[in-house]
């Protein structure tokens, strides 16, 4: 069932595509319910369709999206992802309704999506630090910082 969004065509086709594309590249995105359950629709269908590695479906993902950078996520990233899963590709969350208009908003996330932990925080749960769509990031110091007391260093040995 398509919803009209109290938009024109062109305006909500051109909408439900930036938030696809939205969703595809950040894996999450927030907004109200009505458009969320279409943007759910849509992208299940569009990585449903898109499981197969052929031209024409590299071409069909380059009619839909705006960003090249979408494409390239679904073929090298998403695909390989849910080779074993058919459907149910996003998964939503209920939000507090939005404070100017009392619009019920929910999250839309890419289920299997990477979690990205500190070193710390995974060196005390190793059975998330092991898991495969856990990404580790090393903790290091601003560069900011780092590059201030290298200022004061060559100030100190050049004068």
């Amino acid at each position: 069932m398509n919803r009209k969004l109290g938009r024109n065509k062109a305006h909500r086709d051109h909408m439900l595509r930036n938030l696809v594309t939205s969703l595809v590249l950040y894996e999450q995105v927030d907004t109200t319910e009505a458009k969320a359950k279409e943007v759910k629709r849509l992208t299940d269908r569009i990585i449903a369709r898109s499981k197969d590695d052929s031209l024409t479906t590299r071409r069909t993902l380059h009619r839909y999206f705006f960003d090249d950078n979408a494409v390239a996520k679904i073929i090298d990233e998403l695909i390989p992802r849910y080779k074993e899963r058919q459907s149910g590709f996003v998964k939503s969350y209920h939000l507090q309704n939005r404070l100017g208009d009392n619009a019920p908003m929910m999250r839309l996330e890419l289920v299997d999506k990477k979690v990205f932990v500190d070193s710390e925080a995974a060196s005390t749960d190793k059975d998330t630090a092991e898991s495969d769509n856990v990404v580790v990031r090393e903790k290091t110091k601003s560069t900011k910082s780092q590059s201030k007391k290298d200022d004061k260093t060559e100030v100190e040995n050049n004068g």
